[in-house]
């Protein structure tokens, strides 16, 4: 073995990973943070597009003379301002594949936060729609660049019996920034300057800092640096994740799967140039279950799903929506506690993905949301004049909400996560992120256009469209996410070979990539599934 980091011992698939240690959660905990600037950026932008100052900078609309119905930044400026920033992000993310394989995933994420800080001056700075666009379209990249390295970067430093928890961990952050947008736009919203703009897009700098400077202090991923055959390194990173010395057997054991994996990877798909890198993502035939071609749709169409359910038409436009309804007197408020609700709902997923699974989650997830929405639109176009029926609207939103934060909010990106082998794993995570961020942009563009009183005004119908949508989402979650609770990475790619989604979560590790290579001698597998429950949960 190259680097003399792993020797011959014995395969154990319950024994491949240290126990979790505090330092290992607080890790993970802090590379989840990425997650707040995204929320942040995410956030922000709906309030400030309905604050009076903003309104009459962007439109040259009096208030005071202007009927409230038409006091409103066009549907396609909001389309432009809003969409711009996923535009950007679709193309950082697919850049950051490459910059995650070359340079590391770590110095990638940072590069990120720099962008983004760039971007974010250039906001500041604004005071026409050139520049502003112009900045949020670079800080698009920056964003691209943490949104798809980070959950990379999560998911192979994480144990796997937390491995989950601590990904959905970004989904919480997410939440966190959306929640701190809603507040820092609540307060600076009756401002008669332009702090009222300026203020919730400074701070998001203060987050990039915080990340950027953090991960100096992290680790590299150690599964980089046996993508570069630098094993010695990659067991010095291994026992500083678990908390063991570079000598113990469970670092040895988990580096000896870690590098068969990937030997085994690379004799089905060989190194090759810079296209056939990218190539290698889609070979295989759809009809091989494991194929690289599979999981890359499965990864992409996941992440359109995610957006497909319809929840950033709440955070994007929620409250120039709310403005519309008419009969709410304080939209800000309204947005605020929608906000809340997803931030207190998601670390409900912390517990649900590890103990219940993500394939479950996923299924009762999107059933949960299209009921919901299909009754927020029978209310919409029976009785959506009546006070009473909004308020109903309002709390069927946050039901919405809530089945979205607990489990597709952070289900979709664990998985994204776990599905790839290494040596395509960034590319595919790239790839499957910046699916994500495509469909953001198309919701972005076009919900505007069907909701705005000056184009569609479809109001609370739009609703049907999500309620369809989910619909969708809910046939997807049964019949292609399988179970990959509690398997490492290496057993994820076991997995997807020898079962269908249907039956994955009945699957057992019965041998080891190590083993099969010859790194160490084979262990009869466990006769119980129960057995390997047991020490996952342990």
């Amino acid at each position: 073995m190259p680097g003399g980091a792993v020797i011959m011992g014995t395969a154990d698939m319950n024994r491949i990973e240290a126990p979790v240690t505090l330092k290992a959660y607080l890790m993970c905990a802090f590379a989840a943070f990425g997650g707040i600037f995204f929320g942040y950026d995410s956030g922000y932008i709906s309030g400030v597009m309905g604050m009076n100052y903003f309104v009459t900078l962007y439109t040259g609309l009096d208030p005071a003379t202007t009927p409230s119905a038409d006091f409103t930044i066009p549907s396609w400026k909001k389309s432009l301002i809003t969409s711009i920033l996923s535009a950007g992000t679709f193309f950082g993310a697919l850049i950051a594949g490459d910059l995650a394989d070359y340079f590391g995933r770590r110095i990638t994420i940072i590069a990120g936060c720099g962008i983004f800080i760039v971007g974010v001056i250039l906001q500041i700075a604004s005071t026409a729609l050139g520049l502003l666009v112009a900045g949020r379209l670079i800080a698009g990249f920056g964003v691209g660049f943490v949104s798809a390295i980070i959950i990379l970067y999560m998911a192979e430093i994480s144990p796997r019996k937390v491995r989950g928890a601590l990904v959905s961990g970004y989904q919480f952050c997410v939440t966190i920034g959306l929640l701190l947008a809603s507040c820092v736009d609540y307060g600076t919203q009756n401002r008669t300057d332009t702090g009222s703009y300026r203020i919730p897009i400074a701070l998001q700098m203060a987050w990039a800092l915080i990340l950027a400077f953090g991960l100096f202090l992290l680790p590299e991923s150690p599964r980089y640096f046996v993508k570069h055959d630098n094993h010695e390194r990659a067991a010095e990173v291994l026992g500083r994740l678990r908390g063991q010395p570079t000598d113990s057997s469970y670092i040895k054991e988990e580096l000896a799967e870690i590098v068969a994996n990937n030997e085994y990877e690379l004799l089905l798909t060989p190194p090759g140039g810079y296209f056939a890198s990218w190539a290698a993502c889609f070979k295989g035939g759809l009809r091989n279950p494991s194929s690289n071609l599979r999981r890359t749709i499965l990864g992409t169409s996941l992440q359109m799903m995610q957006q497909w359910t319809g929840i950033n038409f709440i955070f994007y436009f929620g409250t120039t929506f709310f403005q519309e309804l008419g009969t709410i007197h304080n939209p800000f408020l309204i947005s605020l506690i929608t906000t809340l609700v997803n931030v207190c709902s998601t670390p409900i997923s912390f517990w649900a993905i590890e103990k219940l699974g993500r394939r479950p989650l996923m299924i009762w997830g999107a059933l949960g949301m299209l009921v919901c929405e299909f009754i927020v639109a029978i209310i919409g176009v029976t009785d959506g004049d009546n006070q009473n029926a909004v308020k109903a609207m309002i709390s069927f939103i946050c039901i919405y909400i809530f089945f979205f934060a607990s489990t597709w909010g952070p289900g979709a990106w664990v998985i994204i996560g776990e599905i790839f082998p290494l040596p395509i794993r960034s590319r595919g995570v790239a790839l499957s992120t910046a699916s994500n961020w495509l469909w953001n942009c198309i919701i972005s563009v076009i919900t505007p256009y069907m909701v705005g009183t000056d184009k569609g005004n479809l109001g609370a119908r739009v609703f049907f469209i999500w309620g369809s949508l989910c619909t969708c989402c809910f046939v997807y979650a049964y019949t292609l996410i399988s179970e990959t609770k509690g398997l490492t990475l290496e057993q994820v790619d076991r997995m997807l070979e020898e079962t269908t989604p249907r039956t994955s979560a009945k699957w057992v590790p019965h041998d080891t990539f190590a083993a099969d290579m010859g790194h160490v001698e084979k262990q009869a597998a466990p006769v119980h599934k129960e057995e390997v429950d047991l020490e996952s949960q342990a």
